[in-house]
């Protein structure tokens, strides 16, 4: 037994037998266990947390994506009014312009009948004066006092002839 007491072989068996027993004599392996226990709830905590945020992720991107479908749906029925707007304004513009052109058109061809109507009337006018001129001067050249008197009288006898 002397030599058993002398191998390195032993002591070092019986070293480890020792740390192994005060490991047991300490309970580390139940601590452990604890230690084990307490780090995988708290991964599992970990784990369930993640899964609620990425839940939560999930309900919030679908809805931004119900939203942004909303706000293209939304535009787009605008961007569709903007253009029936447009498209009306456009031909209310184009009938109100025909109309102003039309009426333009006819204060125009009034003016013009205006214009002509005086013109005429003018130009009858001068005419009148011109006969009545050139008739006065004729009429003074060819007529003598008797004529002259004679023609008056006959003039005012046939005036109340006239005017009744």
């Amino acid at each position: 037994m002397m030599e058993l007491l002398q191998e390195p072989d032993f002591w070092e068996g019986l070293g480890l037998a020792i740390v192994i027993g005060l490991i047991l004599w300490q309970r580390v392996p139940a601590m452990l266990g604890k230690m084990l226990d307490a780090r995988a709830v708290a991964i599992q905590n970990e784990l369930t947390q993640a899964k609620q945020l990425r839940e939560e992720a999930e309900a919030v991107l679908v809805r931004y994506t119900e939203r942004a479908s909303h706000a293209q749906a939304e535009a787009q029925t605008i961007l569709t009014q903007a253009k029936q707007e447009a498209e009306r304004f456009a031909k209310e513009s184009e009938a109100q312009l025909k109309a102003l052109i039309e009426r333009r058109a006819r204060q125009a061809q009034d003016r013009i009948a205006r214009a002509e109507a005086q013109a005429m009337a003018e130009i009858r006018s001068m005419a009148a004066d011109a006969a009545a001129s050139a008739a006065a001067t004729i009429i003074s050249k060819r007529l003598d006092e008797n004529q002259a008197g004679a023609l008056i009288d006959n003039s005012i006898k046939d005036l109340g002839a006239k005017l009744n």
